[in-house]
């Protein structure tokens, strides 16, 4: 009996260097895949640089869907014939796996969170409204214009897309978008708060400073605008009262991106409970800086509200992106009253042991 091969069993005999036989059926994806591997039925397998002790250049992965401007599908024809092509579904799949990954991680309550990629000048791949990111397929996502008009998919696009499309018009290197309502990072945005910074080396490359958003209704225009001015200076932004987005030009690096922040935020917290977390010097994050900037990831060093340290040992954050008003600033954690229960307390215990 003849065996169907999948892109999962071309991308393993490629690894292996097996060999693929004449007579081999076929998945589409499978077959593009071959096609970009150089591969024939009946030949070895193996990638073209067999070579990888002492290679002259060391790869990493490209993950970031390119397009040519100007030529997008127009008639309702060529949308669909789009929507269904091979390398649309290998994002539907990764949007498939990401939800379930994002879902078991509790960072998406009930129908909580979307995600979205852009595909062309005018076209995003994106999440439907009212799913769970735990049971999505591939047959539920839906294209849409940059307006937030739907262009294709059985289901009805999510009505928050409209922030993902305010940061996709806003900053062009925005080409994916993750959000999420991560209980960590959450807690910080429901108290109008950002993280401490210059303690974490990850998250200084990879988060950067974190932008607040002020509160608008979720699925409105207000809240798109809002989050859509905040999202050009920051790659991660907690919406107040609300959750969290980040984006990056692929929506892997964009869902690492949440974890990151999730992880950073948690870890924070905990830091609180022992004394607070220890920062480093500027001197210290400004080489980290570097380093953001040579992976490409969005300039904060304009932002002239705030320095890469608060120099006050006491956590504050360190600044505020607040395009419609200012956040709340009463609300959540607040360091300073807790440094003052501490020194009671601990004189009334003194008072105790006389």
């Amino acid at each position: 009996m003849k065996r169907v091969y999948t892109i999962k069993d071309i991308e393993q005999l490629a690894a292996t260097g097996g060999t693929l036989p004449a007579d081999a059926i076929l998945t589409p994806q499978a077959k593009e895949a071959m096609a970009s591997m150089g591969i024939a039925k009946g030949s070895a397998s193996a990638p073209k640089n067999v070579g990888v002790v002492g290679a002259k250049e060391y790869k990493v992965p490209e993950k970031e869907y390119k397009w040519v401007s100007g030529k997008d599908p127009k008639t309702p024809a060529e949308i669909e014939k789009f929507f269904f092509s091979p390398e649309i579904t290998r994002l539907k799949h990764l949007i498939v796996d990401l939800g379930r990954r994002s879902y078991g991680k509790n960072y998406n309550d009930g129908n909580g969170g979307n995600f979205s990629v852009r595909v062309g000048d005018n076209i995003v791949l994106c999440t439907p409204t009212m799913i769970s990111k735990g049971s999505m397929s591939i047959d539920d996502m839906c294209f849409v214009d940059m307006d937030g008009n739907q262009l294709a998919g059985n289901r009805k696009r999510t009505s928050e897309v409209l922030a993902h499309l305010a940061i996709m018009k806003r900053q062009p290197l925005a080409k994916a978008c993750c959000h999420a309502h991560p209980p960590h990072a959450t807690a910080f945005a429901l108290a109008g708060k950002t993280p401490p910074r210059c303690v974490n080396p990850e998250t200084e490359i990879f988060i950067g400073q974190v932008g607040l958003a002020d509160y608008g209704t979720p699925g409105t225009q207000h809240m798109a605008n809002a989050v859509g001015e905040c999202g050009v200076k920051h790659d991660c932004v907690f919406m107040v009262n609300h959750g969290v987005m980040t984006w990056a030009n692929d929506i892997e690096t964009a869902f690492w991106k949440m974890e990151n922040v999730e992880a950073h935020c948690y870890t924070s917290m905990l830091a609180f409970q022992i004394g607070g977390p220890r920062k480093f010097s500027e001197k210290d994050a400004k080489e980290l800086v570097k380093i953001r900037s040579s992976m490409g990831m969005v300039d904060q060093t304009s932002l002239r509200e705030c320095s890469l340290c608060d120099s006050n040992d006491d956590y504050r954050p360190s600044c505020v992106c607040n395009a419609q008003a200012k956040p709340q600033q009463d609300a959540g954690y607040n360091c300073d009253a807790e440094k003052v229960v501490e020194k009671v307390t601990q004189m009334i215990i003194n008072e105790l042991k006389k």
